[in-house]
């Protein structure tokens, strides 16, 4: 069924209030009138029949004299009698122009006296808040009272008493309406609706009478209407409401359907307000009845389709407990099997045969296919940025062929995934005149692909960071991804350029460029210190294997130029760079990687799983040579309209291939810090062999085995790679000592990173914003030999996540739950301006 917008419902509902007698409320009204009631039109005074000679209109002000005589159904030369003008003044009131009408006669000369309705100057609502004065204003405009409009007490009169019910169906009944209508000069009034909507009526209470065979508690399970609980505060689901009444009583008919009572009926339902009109009661008075079998299962009519393949759909067998829900399933699974091949009105009717004395029903679904449709265009509305190319190249149904449901869906999930719309919507649109055919229209609503952005960020990771970008995702409405970007912060300088076009060629294979380079200081990054000057070159490309799959490949080359200081960085970094015998790394990288989404959103999802293994790889010739392998997954879960599961881990694990480098190298200890030399000099640097002569030096053999520390994963606080929230970033994990014995985390080459989140969707009217309630879970681990499943760290709690004008906001507040006594912890952790 398609669902009317709450403006055209509206609309609807005070239009229908002017067709009826006003209803009575629960409510007081006041009284809206200012102006005098209108005197009742006398009878005609003409006395006898006469032809008219001439016509004179008295008493207009705004209203053309042209304007009468268009409605006027009397002209010059007529022959005017009693029953004659009492036609014409029926013919003027109709117009609603006009407050008194009167006929007379002078000679033979018709004199038409008017009094004109007064013009609306100004109207104004106040108070209103659960009905949108934007909403409110159109209804209002749909039946004629809009400023600049004609002014009709009737209607104002009318209107009041429907806002005062459609208030009563929102639980509302203290509501207060006070229309107030002021004259103004030359026949104008303003019209002020103030309301009062007051507090609404909480329910205290449900009760069922005559349910023996369920409990109330697990009957009203799924009820919108609820006694007042913990959650009601976010739910407001004990305030009452006639709909949502209506719809759990809906409910409590198909809970007994779908577990076979048959012949369950709702007897009565009594709902009693408390005097102060604050408190609801609701009892309703059911029979349960016996429960009742499937006896047996036909399949009847044009099944299209072979009837075997078809049958494969059915739901419900002989034998089992009857279940409307599943007779439901049963009919949409066979309906959509068509649909996806060309039947988009397909029907499936579904007739039991009920024997009350066996208690068994006998289903029969008899199959309509009507007839095989095709799509005759596509069409796109609301992309104004967007080329329609853009959005032709995701569509699964083609213009000409047979109509599939399927394709229709997944060409609308395609579009979502895009991240350039905030909403779309499809919809069927029969071709006039022809049977067998459709439009099929794709509405979007364009949302922000791009930024130009000069702003100042803070997080506490980073501390202060000023950035420059340009970055596009849909750049000039090709679809093409264009970044541009200068970043610098305490702990890094960055710039950045990178393209990408998704459709390179026609069948959807990708092909980017990344070009980068980065000054970055790790020791204002939470883990040892030392430094490093980076760039790189890449080409990415990629290719779509199936629907939901895609498979990449990166190749590209880089430099990496360690700045290390002895004393201060760990020693197994720096003996790591001596055993090299370079500090700086040159390496070709190749990564091939393959992911999975079939998640239903870009920003938001509510459903659907997020998978991707990649493989990365320092070819042989790069001055280290290793690889690492990441795997990733999330999935979501639709647990209700309100609530939505995500479980989601990251894995990653690195090493080296071939023989390690082993050394023995000549060193000369650094000198320790004092008080009067706080900065002594470096000491020289390893020699290979001794220099002869120097002292105090000693033989130490240095090895180069591994995943190089430079690679090394990392876990702990709120970066999306390693997010263990509660502890300060990329603080878990080994942790190495220098000469100085200053002790600083240096990642490792296992990871293991996971969460459970509960989101609140509905907690705010817009997708930019969410709310959540998590529990994280991670660590890493020096090598695979010294992973411990005892060592994961654990924390709990709620986060924000708001992609605000600004810029992207991530707050969130967790609580450790498992610990180790060096661990550093932070409750609280923000980041501005960042990625999340």
């Amino acid at each position: 069924m398609t669902r009317l917008p709450p403006r055209r419902l509206l609309a609807l509902a005070l239009a229908s209030a002017l067709t009826a007698t006003a209803l009575p409320a629960l409510a007081q009204t006041a009284n809206p009138f200012a102006l005098p009631a209108p005197a009742a039109s006398p009878a005609t005074a003409l006395p006898g029949a006469f032809t008219v000679s001439d016509i004179r209109i008295e008493g207009l002000q705004r209203i053309s004299a042209g304007t009468v005589f268009t409605y006027l159904p009397i002209e010059r030369g007529d022959s005017v009698d009693p029953g004659r003008a009492a036609e014409a003044i029926r013919a003027l009131y109709k117009t609603g122009f006009f407050e008194d009408v009167r006929l007379d006669r002078q000679g033979d000369i018709l004199v038409v006296t008017v009094a004109e309705r007064p013009a609306i100057n100004k109207l104004t609502l106040v108070g209103n808040k659960d009905i949108k004065t934007a909403d409110l204003m159109k209804g209002l405009a749909d039946i004629g009272l809009s400023e600049g409009g004609t002014f009709d007490r009737m209607n104002l009169d009318r209107v009041t008493q429907e806002l005062v019910r459609q208030y009563n169906n929102r639980g509302k009944y203290n509501v207060v309406i006070t229309p107030t209508v002021t004259r103004l000069d030359r026949n104008r009034v303003d019209i002020n609706i103030d309301v009062k909507e007051g507090k609404a009526a909480k329910i205290r209470h449900i009760n069922l009478v005559g349910n023996e065979k369920f409990e109330q508690e697990a009957i009203t399970d799924r009820w919108e209407s609820r006694e007042g609980n913990w959650l009601s505060w976010y739910r407001n689901d004990d305030q009452y409401s006639r709909e949502k009444l209506s719809g759990d009583l809906e409910k409590l008919n198909s809970f007994y359907l779908d577990r076979g009572y048959v012949d369950f009926s709702l007897d009565s339902t009594q709902v009693e307000i408390s005097p102060d009109k604050r408190d609801m009661f609701i009892t309703a008075g059911l029979t349960e009845g016996e429960q009742y079998t499937i006896s047996e299962v036909n399949l009847t009519g044009d099944t299209v389709l072979p009837k075997e393949q078809v049958e494969k759909r059915l739901r419900v067998v002989p034998g089992q407990v009857f279940s409307r829900r599943l007779l439901d399933l049963t009919s949409d699974a066979i309906s959509l099997s068509l649909s996806n091949i060309g039947y988009a009105f397909a029907k499936v009717d579904v007739q039991p045969d009920v024997n009350r004395t066996d208690r068994t029903v006998g289903i029969t679904f008899n199959v309509v296919p009507g007839p095989r449709v095709t799509v005759r265009r596509v069409e796109f509305k609301g992309n104004s940025r967007t080329s329609d190319e853009v959005l032709r190249r995701e569509m699964r149904q083609f213009e000409g062929a047979w109509y599939s449901q399927a394709a229709l869906d997944r060409s609308k999930i395609r579009l979502q995934q895009l991240g350039y719309f905030e909403t779309v919507d499809v919809e069927n649109v029969p071709v006039p005149g022809s049977n067998d055919e459709v439009d099929v229209v794709y509405t979007v609503k364009e949302t922000t692909s791009g930024s130009f952005m000069f702003g100042i960020g803070y997080s506490q990771l980073s501390g202060l960071n000023t950035s420059v970008q340009l970055s596009e995702n849909n750049f000039l409405g090709t679809g093409n991804r264009v970044s541009v970007a200068a970043q610098r912060s305490t702990y890094q300088k960055r710039y950045d350029f990178s393209f990408t076009n998704p459709y390179f060629t026609d069948e959807g294979m990708s092909l980017g460029y990344n070009l980068w380079w980065r000054e970055f200081d790790y020791s204002n990054f939470n883990v040892a210190q030392y430094s490093t000057n980076s760039g790189a070159a890449q080409v990415v490309m990629g290719l779509p294997i199936s629907e939901w799959d895609t498979v990449s490949a990166l190749f590209g080359v880089d430099t990496n130029e360690i700045l290390a200081f002895p004393g201060s960085t760990p020693d197994e970094i720096v003996d790591y760079i001596n055993a090299i015998g370079n500090r700086t790394f040159h390496t070709w990288r190749g990564q091939l990687a393959w992911a999975r989404d079939t998640r239903n959103d870009y920003f938001m999802p509510s459903a659907g799983t997020y998978q991707r293994i990649s493989g990365e790889i320092a070819l042989p010739g790069s001055t280290a040579e290793y690889y690492k392998l990441e795997y990733e997954f999330s999935k979501y879960w639709p647990l209700s309209p309100s609530l939505i599961l995500r479980t989601g881990v990251n894995l990653g694990y690195g090493d080296s291939y071939g023989n390690p480098v082993v050394r023995d190298l000549c060193y000369t200890p650094p000198t320790p810090p004092t008080t009067a030399n706080p900065t002594p000099p470096p000491p020289p640097p390893p020699s290979d062999p001794c220099i002869a002569g120097t002292s105090p030096d000693y033989i130490k053999t240095v090895t180069a085995d591994g995943l190089p520390f430079f690679e090394n994963f990392y876990a702990g606080g709120i970066s999306s790679g390693g997010r263990v929230r509660g502890f300060v970033d990329n603080t878990l994990g080994p942790r190495a000592a220098s000469t100085f014995g200053f002790s600083r985390p240096i990642g490792g080459s296992v990871k293991t990173v996971g969460s459970l989140e509960l989101f609140f969707p509905q907690l705010f009217d817009t997708k930019a914003a969410r709310i959540s309630a998590f529990l994280d879970f991670g660590n890493v681990y020096k090598d695979w030999a010294s992973f411990d499943a005892s060592l994961l760290r654990a924390s709990a709690g709620v986060a924000l996540l708001w992609r605000s004008p600004m810029g992207p906001i991530s707050i969130s507040y967790a609580i450790p739950l498992r610990t180790e006594p060096f661990d550093e912890t932070e409750r609280l952790q923000f980041s501005f301006g960042g990625q999340f």
